[in-house]
């Protein structure tokens, strides 16, 4: 008879190497589930745009950056908070799927000493269900955005998209901070006011000029996930299409309140 710790240790093995087996047939699923997964984005990704408008609620302002946040001595009165929740589709390497359940992003902008500056609030999202695997992939904050909208983007955004599933670490994502999916955000659809207090504008933006890096943080399942996810994926195999609604509150009419956000 094994020592009792020989059998703890064995019992643990065993199950490392069960979740291994589950992850591995990933491999096989996605490659089985190709041809359909392509053809079922089409319908998905039309079905996505059609209820897109409806399912994108607004966020709300309770993630906005507090007034100490804010730069020091700036004036609420030249400062807003902005919600956005978006919906649409993603693409990276072999992973297409819809974004049903609307992400949410909070971030302050304004002037100080007549210069723009930005705050950054926070970032929420669901996970997404890879098809064909056992896998999901919640977009995550990268560290970096530029909302401020020119005449070539509409706004910058850096992403990592932490991976779950059987027997994935804690850790493991589509990228890093130090090497992220960034974004870098065209207009489709200009600009429409939905309501006017608060004011909520609606409009669609894209990228699909971006690179997908290699997982991170994986550990020895690294190799195979990049095979399932089919990563990295260059310029050209990637997208992202939102329709996005963002509401707005200045910071000025909430000054009595310690402004727009609750958040401490």
């Amino acid at each position: 008879m094994l020592p009792a710790h020989s059998v703890t240790h064995l019992e643990a093995f065993m199950l490392r190497a069960r979740r291994l087996v589950m992850t591995l047939s990933a491999v096989a699923l996605a490659v089985c589930a190709g041809a359909a997964t392509s053809a079922t984005a089409v319908s998905a990704r039309a079905g996505t745009h059609a209820g897109a408008g409806a399912g994108a609620q607004n966020h709300g302002f309770q993630d906005c950056p507090a007034l100490s946040e804010l730069p020091e001595g700036a004036d609420p009165a030249k400062w807003r908070c902005e919600a956005m929740t978006a919906v649409g589709h993603l693409t990276l390497g072999r992973v297409d799927v819809p974004i049903e359940r609307p992400l949410a992003i909070t971030f302050a902008e304004g002037t100080d000493d007549g210069e723009f500056r930005q705050v950054f609030g926070a970032m929420a999202a669901a996970p997404l269900r890879v098809r064909g695997t056992p896998l999901s992939i919640t977009p995550r904050y990268g560290g970096y955005s530029d909302f401020q909208s020119d005449d070539e983007r509409r706004g910058e955004l850096d992403l990592t998209f932490r991976i779950s599933g059987p027997g994935v670490p804690p850790g493991c994502s589509i990228g890093s901070e130090a090497d992220p999916v960034h974004l870098m955000l065209r207009e489709t659809d200009p600009p429409e006011v939905v309501t006017p207090v608060p004011l909520v504008v609606a409009f669609g933006v894209e990228d699909s000029r971006f690179e997908a890096p290699r997982v991170s943080g994986c550990g020895r399942l690294g190799a195979v996930l990049d095979k399932v996810l089919g990563l990295p994926s260059p310029v050209g195999g990637n997208s992202i299409e939102l329709d996005a609604r963002v509401a707005m509150r200045s910071y000025g009419d909430e000054v009595e309140q310690s402004g727009p956000g609750t958040r401490s």
